[in-house]
């Protein structure tokens, strides 16, 4: 088995070494190169050839947005990650890293100690071995999927809810009599899992004209995002809703970004925004939308409830605000993430007899969510990423 190998680039030795730390403690993954700014980093990427890059923002000489220049301009490929302090109070600068070709990014914590660093490790070691991994098999690599690094991240968030409920020791002494499996890569096979026959849905009623479009995306998603909307048909007359999952202060640069790019009008939702068609609305970062209606009009909606399948916004929410309101008269997309959110609510839209689509497994940075949604009867067709813009235009053009 091959590992996928990460280069850091930081200019903080500290943090460098905390990020290594992190990212060495998880099997398969290891660090191949460091660097304290985007010049060195330069000199040291020819033979590291590492898979993906975690780069910090804030650097002297060449500092991330520099390097993300000279990437585009050298046509380096190699996925990047931006990790950085300012990434929260800069979330404009953040963005303009996604425009200029980061793949994702993920929020320094506060602090420079190694509880810190845990508090967003999971995150990290999710985009790592998402865009790290899909790079390295793309190259011919044989490395551990995506299957494996969901179960690991959702046995390391046990045992982390374990601990702050009976302390470490205690915690241990529980897992380690538990009969609960636990991933490991010896045990991984690089044959792919038979694939599974979807569940058969009957819809009750057939699909009937799109009224509304639904999305949920996760990693993978803020440049599928940008694919899709780029392309996207000027004269849609549905409104678009959408849930990415992104931290909050993000998703209003990132609502602006889209459009720029989009002929449609794009924004990050408010509470009791009246729903227009040919406009898009991007859900705020922590919090989750529906739909209600009220009168004549639909009304969107924000909420701060429970986290859904682990996420707030939780496309599942969404989904299922539109399942009940719309019924048949909608139109469910769910595109790459990892994990299973939005699937259960996917194939209930199905069943209410909504139009549907998921992304496919070749374009998906991660076919979790797609997948999951897929098995479960929900996506009536799957669609590559290069494709879909196109194939939501069709369908609400044809059934408007």
């Amino acid at each position: 088995m091959d590992d996928i190998s990460v280069a850091i680039c930081d200019d903080s030795a500290l943090m460098r070494n905390l990020v290594s730390r992190a990212i060495e403690d998880v099997p398969g993954l290891k660090v191949v190169a460091k660097a304290m700014n985007g010049r060195f980093l330069t000199e040291k990427l020819p033979e590291a050839k590492p898979d993906v890059i975690v780069l910090d923002i804030e650097m002297p000489e060449m500092n991330g947005v520099e390097f993300l220049k000279y990437r585009k301009e050298h046509k380096i490929d190699t996925p990047v990650i931006i990790l950085s302090s300012i990434a929260e109070k800069g979330a404009a600068v953040t963005i303009q890293c996604l425009e200029l070709g980061a793949a994702d990014f993920i929020t320094k914590p506060n602090g420079s100690t190694s509880a810190d660093i845990s508090s967003v490790a999971d995150r990290l070691i999710e985009l790592i071995s998402s865009y790290g991994g899909r790079y390295a098999r793309l190259h011919g690599k044989h490395v551990a999927g995506d299957d494996f690094y969901s179960s690991l991240i959702s046995d390391r968030s046990v045992k982390r809810k374990l601990e702050g409920a009976m302390g470490k020791d205690k915690a241990d002494a529980f897992l380690s009599s538990s009969a609960t499996a636990k991933p490991s890569l010896p045990k991984f096979s690089f044959e792919p899992p038979a694939p599974k026959e979807p569940a058969v849905i009957t819809p009750l009623r057939q699909p009937g004209r799109i009224e509304i479009i639904a999305i949920g995306i996760s990693t993978g998603g803020p440049n599928a995002l940008r694919d899709v909307f780029k392309n996207i048909d000027p004269k849609l007359k549905q409104p678009v809703l959408v849930v990415q999952h992104m931290p909050a202060g993000f998703t209003k640069e990132f609502a602006g970004s889209l459009d720029r790019i989009c002929a449609l009008s794009v924004k990050e939702a408010e509470d009791g925004d009246v729903v227009e068609g040919g406009h898009v609305y991007i859900a705020p970062g922590n919090y989750h939308i529906y739909v209600e209606k009220e009168g004549f009009k639909t009304v969107l909606h924000l909420s701060q409830e429970a986290q859904r399948n682990g996420h707030r916004p939780s496309a599942d929410v969404l989904f299922e605000s539109v399942a009940k309101l719309y019924q048949n008269r909608a139109l469910g997309v769910i595109m790459t993430g990892m994990g299973k959110d939005g699937a259960v609510e996917l194939a209930e839209m199905r069943k209410q007899g909504a139009w549907t689509l998921g992304q496919d497994e070749k374009t998906a940075i991660v076919y979790g969510m797609p997948k999951v949604a897929y098995e479960l009867g929900g996506v009536q067709k799957q669609v590559p990423l290069e494709a879909m813009a196109d194939e939501i235009s069709k369908l609400a053009r044809e059934h408007a």
